[in-house]
Formats: structure tokens, C-alpha cells, sequence
């Protein structure tokens, strides 16, 4: 393994502060870091949504895995002139999605469910609590079938809505390529790296993950994974990229 790191790849957008922990890193270590997602988000419009058939007002209630899918929703509502009545009922995987929904409406007047502990798992007893709701799941072209498994073990009714698209953000043939360490933080991101360079060599490069499901994703391709967070001792992605940058190599001049 190299341990003289200059550039790290993260496959995120540019946090846009200079308080995080990446730029602490860098400074530390001496590093460049580098944010360039390896996929990104498009719409799917109001037309092509049509296309499935699927009314919103036929549902009583809306499940959230994501952020995004928050923004889509309510983006396609919108555009589709759909008033969201004030007895919808919202079931969010985590608080921090949950919380997101104040960007679209007055928390307080809406019902809104989510478990403690941000496993899919314990958000399904909180909707088969409310089973007779007709749930909608704005998700992803490309998603995890994990709670739809879930949902069709507890024969909840349910429609699977499709209002954006995971692409392949791809890398034109003039844009260099020269990281030390990449960081990944969905099998999308995975995806696209091998769709982007399918003749890939990881040799002395490090790939870092966040999540179970990407660390798979790894795996299943035959590459080496060198960070995996969470662990025991990292729950971050940025603490678990120290934890390794401690084994492989010093501080720069100066940093403790």
C-alpha cells in the first residue's frame, strides 16, 4: 500500500463550508481533496410520470427513505398542480429525514411516524400500526428492495412511485483520474466507477465505504475494501478516512 496519499477522491457534492471535517483532513495530512460525485440526480418530469398511472390522492400516506425523495415528491406535486390534503400521513426511515419535511410543510400539523433507531425494520411496525393507510414510496429508478420485501411480508397495500433517476455522472477524457483514495457512499457510486473505467486496476489505490450495502457492492466487484465505515471505532466516513490515514502516514509539518 502507498503511503505517501496526495489526492482523495470523495464522491459527494462540495459540503460548500469550510468547517468540514474533509478540509480539516486535508490540512492535517497535507492532502488534496477532491468532491466529484460519481452519480447524480435527474428529475423525471410530470409527463413521464403520467406514464405510470399513479394518482397521489389515491394514497393516505407517504413513506421517505431519502431526502431526495422529499424534494421529488413535492416537486412533482406541484408541477402536477396536486394539493397535498392536511390528513396525509408521513412514515420517514430516520428523524433527520423526518425533520427535512419542515422544508415543505408545518410539522406540527401533520402526522408524522419514525423510529428510533433508523432501521427499516422498526419503521415497518410503525406502519403496520396503520395498516389500513394506501402507502405511496417515491423512490429511485435505481433503489433497494429491502422495504418493499418488508411491506409484501406484512401485506401492506402499497405503490411503488418512480420520480427520479440515479445516473452515472461519467468522467469526459480529458479529466484526470490520479487519486490515491476513493470513498464511496452508495453501490451506484460503485457502478459507475467500473461503467467510467471498466478496464479498472486498483493496484496501490485505497476504496473507502459508508453502509453495509456499498461495502458489498465492493466486494462483488473484486476490488479491495481498505475503510469501511461505520465501525466501532469511526461512525463517520470522515473518522474511519483518519483512522486509516493514521496507519499509512503522518501528519503534515506541524499538525497533531
Amino acid at each position: 500500500m502507498d503511503s505517501n496519499i496526495k489526492k482523495i477522491l470523495v464522491s459527494q457534492p462540495d459540503p460548500k463550508t469550510e468547517k468540514s471535517p474533509y478540509h480539516d483532513i486535508a490540512e492535517k495530512y497535507g492532502v488534496q481533496v477532491v468532491f466529484r460525485p460519481f452519480i447524480r440526480i435527474d428529475s423525471v418530469s410530470a409527463k413521464e410520470f403520467r406514464t405510470q398511472r399513479i394518482n397521489v390522492l389515491d394514497h393516505s400516506a407517504v413513506i421517505f427513505t431519502a431526502k431526495t425523495a422529499i424534494d421529488h415528491f413535492f416537486r412533482l406535486c406541484e408541477e402536477l398542480r396536486v394539493q397535498i390534503p392536511e390528513t396525509m400521513k408521513y412514515f420517514c426511515v430516520t428523524e433527520a429525514i423526518a425533520v427535512y419535511l419542515q422544508k415543505y410543510i408545518i410539522f406540527r400539523k401533520r402526522k408524522i411516524f419514525y423510529p428510533g433507531s433508523s432501521r427499516i425494520e422498526d419503521l415497518i411496525i410503525y406502519i403496520n400500526k396503520h395498516n389500513k393507510e394506501r402507502f405511496l414510496v417515491p423512490v429511485s429508478d435505481v433503489h433497494k428492495e429491502d422495504i418493499f420485501k418488508s411491506l409484501d411480508d406484512k401485506k401492506i397495500k402499497y405503490t411503488k412511485a418512480i420520480m427520479y433517476r440515479t445516473v452515472s455522472n461519467d468522467f469526459t477524457p480529458d479529466e484526470a483520474f490520479d487519486y490515491n483514495i476513493l470513498l464511496f457512499f452508495s453501490p451506484a457510486g460503485i457502478a459507475s466507477l467500473l461503467k467510467n473505467f471498466p478496464n479498472f486496476d486498483q493496484n496501490g489505490t485505497a476504496i473507502g465505504t459508508f453502509g453495509p450495502t456499498t461495502a458489498k457492492a465492493v466486494r462483488d466487484a473484486g476490488l479491495r475494501l481498505d475503510i469501511e465505515a461505520p465501525n466501532p471505532q469511526a461512525p463517520s466516513m470522515t473518522a474511519a478516512l483518519e483512522q486509516y490515514l493514521k496507519t499509512v502516514m503522518k501528519p503534515a509539518k506541524g499538525k497533531k
